[in-house]
């Protein structure tokens, strides 16, 4: 007995380890990591080494309480601007997307793999969720500053969509093993009343136990270093009363984390390293034991149709779900191209393919299987083109900081202050002679292996080492102040065009100077407020926008999204690559206006010239040739 809990830790250590060091690999070559993860897994299981693992609640239950601290973690590490900036694009993707893929996935899997309606279905609805942890790894391996925008919307999405999968697949799951055969009318209605009473109670217990989980850190002296562990039970604890009394325990862990990760919660510091580490953790054991718990050998019998499904979830289900839920949002077809494809499957749906087998369906070796191959196809063809997609459409911006070595200090029995210790970096403003702002106390520099007042260091130099006490929730202003210049590419020099426009001068002097036909409501705009409405309301970090003969690129925006830097450039930059998918609804107004506007011009420039001639506006050459005939 003894011997065989030492082979177990060895071996099980071994794994994880492994894992973690695929990540080295995956950093230098940009491979998708869950890939990794579910090779190692493989490796090791039944077909490889012939470690035996099959025990389908087991692989469940693991894989659910890692999902939970995931989901913890992504909601305690969204800001509320990126959900703010996000939220509608987003959650039409997590409920409405879900279902779209959902069907258009099931009538395909019902032609190619045989199965009943109800079964194809499962299918889909285990294969509708994103994940998108190894999206923003390929991002943050590639160093890739993508847009915000876009950004946001994928972070969002997949922190979302989780719960909806989960609770039509395990719907699903109960209604095919009572052999159940509803009518269409009566499932719907079924799965609709079923669906607002589960979010509805998750949501409930989710923004209740977020509250809780804030009051109790800071009402309890607790340790700092039991601290973290007390608020990942607490967390555990919101996901299993949520699941108990009917919810989504999911959705509920989410919002937990995002409402405890949004407030001025006590140590935030630590609690962001720890569950970051934790986080990490708990996707190398789920990708470990959903690679283990697969049999690569039966995956022959339905290799060809289930990479047929993949592919077409790929290249179809997917393009056409996200364009129908982004139909009312006014984003460039550029974004709605990446979000199309930046659709990766991942252990959610391995994960969500495991409940036909604890259902006892006929079938469910078949869909779990059909799943793993989905989700290694969507890894192989979407994980490896992210970064170079993202910068075929134009959506790589230059980073707006340069090096910034930076380290946040949280002082016991302080909730509302930070200590920042910051090493001034060669050509930073500081060292170029900026002066701190009077919100930030600096108290200490270290210069040389010496300590001093920073009263009376004078001027600060590249290398030296400021203590500064500042509020929480500090603004970005210091990070610039301290930050090196950022190298910019060759490629980017003329990104922000060649001169800087004042956002707060009038639109009408652009129409003066450079005639870009702006309208009379548009000339009594400021030239930022003329930019930020024709972005649909909301700029961001290097948005552009064409007017006629120049390009106007947004240089900065403030904390409150107001832009405060505006560039001009003579040479607009070239149409990004033409991609297939459909335009969004703003474009498609866009197009009926400019078409509108060219057909009337021509009638409205010939009535002008008549009334100067005084002469008669001729008659169109279609009626004059009914009166001749």
């Amino acid at each position: 007995m003894e011997h065989a809990i030492y082979l177990v830790t060895l071996v099980g250590t071994a794994l994880v380890v492994a894992a973690a060091f695929s990540s080295l690999i995956a950093f230098r070559f940009g491979a998708p990591l869950l890939l990794l993860f579910l090779c190692i897994g493989l490796a090791t299981g039944t077909d490889g080494l012939g470690i035996q693992f099959d025990n389908a609640r087991i692989a469940y239950f693991a894989g659910s309480l890692a999902l939970a601290v995931i989901l913890f973690d992504s909601g305690f590490g969204t800001p509320l601007n990126a959900l703010r900036q996000a939220a509608g694009p987003a959650l039409s993707l997590a409920t409405f997307g879900v279902l779209f893929t959902t069907g258009l996935v099931g009538a395909a899997a019902h032609y190619l793999l045989d199965l009943t309606w109800l079964e194809s279905f499962l299918l889909g609805a285990a294969v509708a969720s994103t994940d998108a942890a190894a999206v923003f790894f390929l991002l943050r391996a590639g160093e890739i500053n993508l847009r915000e925008r876009v950004r946001s919307t994928l972070e969002v999405e997949s922190g979302t969509n989780d719960p909806i999968a989960i609770f039509l697949t395990i719907t699903l799951v109960e209604i095919i093993a009572a052999h159940a055969d509803p009518e269409a009318n009566v499932l719907v209605t079924s799965l609709a009343l079923g669906f607002l009473v589960n979010m509805g109670l998750g949501a409930v217990v989710g923004v209740l136990g977020g509250l809780a989980i804030v009051r109790l850190v800071d009402r309890l002296n607790l340790d700092h270093g039991l601290l973290p562990i007390f608020v990942l039970t607490l967390s555990l604890m919101v996901f299993a009363a949520a699941g108990a009394i009917g919810g989504s325990g999911f959705l509920a862990v989410y919002l937990a984390g995002l409402i405890s990760g949004n407030s001025d919660i006590r140590a935030v510091t630590i609690l962001k390293r720890f569950q970051d580490g934790m986080s990490w953790l708990a996707q190398i054991i789920m990708f470990l034991i959903l690679g283990l718990f697969a049999t690569p050998s039966q995956f022959p019998a339905i290799m060809v149709p289930a990479v047929a499904l993949g592919l077409f979830l790929i290249f179809i289900a997917r393009p056409v779900a996200v364009w129908l839920c982004l139909i009312p949002f006014r984003l460039p077809r550029p974004e709605v191209a990446f979000v199309s494809w930046v659709g990766l499957r991942g252990a959610v749906s391995i994960l969500l393919a495991i409940t036909p087998l604890l259902g006892g369906l006929e079938n469910g070796r078949v869909i779990f299987n059909a799943a793993f191959i989905i989700v290694l196809v969507s890894l192989v063809i979407q994980g490896w083109t992210v970064g170079p997609l993202a910068r075929r459409l134009g959506l790589i911006v230059p980073a707006r900081l340069g090096p910034l070595d930076k380290v946040e200090l949280e002082l016991p029995g302080s909730a509302h202050h930070e200590l920042l210790a910051y090493r001034v970096a060669h050509g930073s403003p500081v060292a170029r002679g900026e002066r701190i702002p009077r919100w930030a106390r600096p108290s200490l520099v270290l210069r040389d292996g010496r300590s001093m007042r920073f009263q009376d260091m004078g001027r600060l130099a590249a290398g030296d080492q400021v203590y500064i006490f500042v509020p929480d929730r500090y603004p970005r202003l210091l990070d610039k102040l301290f930050a090196s210049r950022a190298v910019v590419d060759p490629e980017d020099a003329d990104f922000f065009g060649a001169f800087a426009v004042d956002p707060a001068r009038s639109a009408a002097e652009l129409e003066a100077a450079y005639a870009p036909g702006l309208t009379e409501a548009e000339q009594k705009l400021t030239v930022g407020a003329l930019v930020t409405a024709r972005l649909g309301g909301h700029a961001e970090y290097a948005d552009r926008v064409l007017l006629g003969p120049i390009e106007l690129i947004v240089r900065d925006v403030d904390d409150k999204g107001k832009i405060s830097g505006l560039g001009l450039s003579f040479e607009p930059t070239a149409p990004v690559a033409r991609v297939p998918v459909f335009l969004s609804a703003g474009e498609i107004g866009d197009r009926l206006s400019a078409f509108i506007r060219n057909w009337r011009k021509p009638a409205e420039t010939q009535l002008a010239e008549a009334q100067a001639d005084e002469k008669p506006v001729p008659e169109p050459a279609v009626e004059k040739a009914t009166t001749e005939s």
